[in-house]
C-alpha cells in the first residue's frame, strides 16, 4: 500500500477489503511507501515480511533490491492484483515474492523468521494493534529490522482526509513500548511530509516511524 488515505471502520474483514479492491482498478498509487524507501534502502537484503501488502508496490520494490519477500494481505482480490502486477513489470522480482492470504491476528507469523518486517499504515484499534505488533516483533530474527509506519494522531487536526477514529492512530513511541531490552531503536519520530486537503489546500501530515534492530544474542550494537 502506498500513501494511504483510508476510509475505514475498526476491524474490517476480508469481504470489506475484497469489495474495496473490486471497486477500483487501482486503490493505491502504485509507488512504494516513502518511509520504507528511506529506511530500508541501505539494509542488506534477506527475507522480508510485507504486512498488508495491498497491490504489491512495497513487495515489488523490495524484491527488485534482492529481498525474498513474503507479502501478506487479508484480501484475495488484492493479492491476485499484486501478483499479476509483479509478473507484468518484473518477472525476475516476482519470482522472489510469495503472495500469501492470511489474517495475521488469527495466524501470526512464525517467530524468528524474517530479517525485515515492514508494516505500513496498519489501522487497527489499540488492543488488536498491540497483539499484531507484538507478533510482528517476535517474528524478527536476531540482527533483523522492524519497521512500523502509521498515521500520527496529529493528522486528525490537519484537514486531510482521515477516518474520524482516534483509536486507529498512534505514535512511534507507543510502538517502541512493545520492545524489550533486546532491541535497539534506530528511529522513533513523527516525520513530516506534504499532503493536500479535500479542497485542495496544502497541508503537512506526520508519519509515525519506528525502526528498530533486534540485538538478541548479538555482540555490539547489532546494527545491520
Amino acid at each position: 500500500m502506498s500513501d494511504h488515505t483510508h476510509h475505514t471502520e475498526p476491524m474490517l474483514d476480508e469481504s470489506f477489503w475484497d469489495e474495496r479492491y473490486r471497486s477500483s482498478p487501482h486503490v493505491w498509487s502504485g509507488n512504494p511507501n516513502s518511509q520504507l524507501v528511506v529506511e530500508v534502502e541501505g539494509l542488506v537484503p534477506g527475507r522480508a515480511l510485507d504486512v498488508g501488502c495491498g497491490e504489491g508496490a512495497d513487495a515489488i520494490w523490495l524484491a527488485r533490491r534482492g529481498w525474498e519477500v513474503v507479502a501478506v494481505d487479508i484480501s484475495g482480490v488484492a493479492l491476485e492484483r499484486a501478483a499479476r502486477h509483479a509478473s507484468d513489470i518484473d518477472p525476475v522480482a516476482a519470482a522472489r515474492i510469495e503472495f500469501r492470504r492470511a489474517d495475521l491476528l488469527a495466524s501470526p507469523p512464525a517467530p524468528d523468521s524474517f530479517d525485515l518486517v515492514s508494516a505500513q499504515f496498519m489501522q487497527l484499534p489499540t488492543e488488536p494493534r498491540a497483539r499484531l505488533f507484538t507478533a510482528l516483533v517476535a517474528s524478527v530474527c536476531a540482527g533483523g529490522t522492524l519497521l512500523i509506519v502509521g498515521h500520527h494522531p496529529s493528522d486528525l487536526a490537519t484537514g486531510v482526509r482521515r477516518p474520524p477514529l482516534p483509536d486507529l492512530f498512534y505514535t512511534a513511541d507507543e510502538v517502541a513500548e512493545l520492545l524489550d531490552d533486546s532491541w535497539a531503536v534506530v528511529v522513533s519520530e513523527a516525520r513530516p511530509r506534504p499532503a493536500t486537503t479535500p479542497d485542495g489546500a496544502d497541508a503537512t501530515v506526520h508519519d509515525a516511524v519506528l525502526r528498530a534492530t533486534c540485538t538478541r544474542g548479538l555482540s555490539g550494537s547489532g546494527q545491520r
